[in-house]
């Protein structure tokens, strides 16, 4: 039998939150998954689990080739946090709070799961925090809005990393002194609307939904640019 594939597709931005009509990244999460009509559970921890974001993520993907549904720790089911996760084919994880999301996560061992979860074929994803989470690393103004600081992360994938590279003014320059002056390790940045897709600990794919948006190396001595595949121009529609 086949050993599945450890796969994470994190997002600088963009899919349904904040592109809601360009579902190119969605649509690209759910090629990845060998099943057809995936399940997918969107956690929205980082918001607070907001109901509006709720509401938008079912809006989207009601329209897509899969079963959506949702874990909310504030409100968490009667059959358990780990009887839902283990049944999933995707786990989407949305932006907010990197903080407050680890935090839960922690204090409900919703890390351990999802790492299980990861290792037994369960694609996780997630866009801004649900992308940074997966990390070792990266900078984070969760506590201080506007003051970027060193947040450890889940260590899922080696390395540093920055969602929203081209999306807020401060965080790229950020970014870059916090690895130069040695506080961070060298990373990967993702402007909005890019994908980062990883099968183990190595980055297999860089897609985008935007025809502009990069992804970059980030180093002590250099930040490389990588051109993304554009998905407008490959990917047929699921729907």
């Amino acid at each position: 039998m086949p050993q599945p594939r450890n796969q994470i597709i994190a997002l600088g931005g963009g899919g349904f939150s904040m592109e809601p009509d360009n579902l190119l990244l969605d649509q690209y999460i759910l090629q990845q998954s060998p099943h057809q009509n995936s399940r997918v559970c969107f956690l929205p921890t980082a918001s607070g689990d907001s109901d509006n974001y709720i509401r938008r993520f079912y809006t989207a993907f009601t329209t897509l080739d899969c079963r959506p549904t949702h874990l909310s720790l504030f409100r968490p089911p009667a059959t358990g946090v780990a009887s839902v996760l283990s049944q999933q084919d995707v786990i989407y994880v949305g932006g907010g709070s990197t903080t407050n999301l680890l935090t839960l996560w922690r204090a409900w061992g919703v890390d351990v799961l999802l790492k299980r979860a990861w290792q037994g074929g369960t694609i996780l994803c997630g866009l801004s925090a649900g992308s940074l989470c997966w990390f070792e690393e990266g900078p984070s103004d969760s506590v201080v809005p506007g003051e970027y600081r060193k947040i450890d992360c889940l260590g899922f994938l080696s390395g540093s990393h920055c969602p929203h590279h081209d999306g807020e003014r401060k965080r790229a320059p950020a970014y870059k002194k916090l690895i130069a002056n040695g506080t961070l390790s060298a990373g990967i940045a993702a402007d909005d609307g890019v994908a980062l897709h990883y099968v183990g600990d190595s980055l297999a794919a860089v897609v985008s939904s935007r025809p502009e948006a990069k992804a970059y190396r980030v180093d002590v001595q250099e930040e490389k640019v990588i051109t993304p595949r554009y998905l407008a121009e490959e990917l047929p529609d699921r729907q």
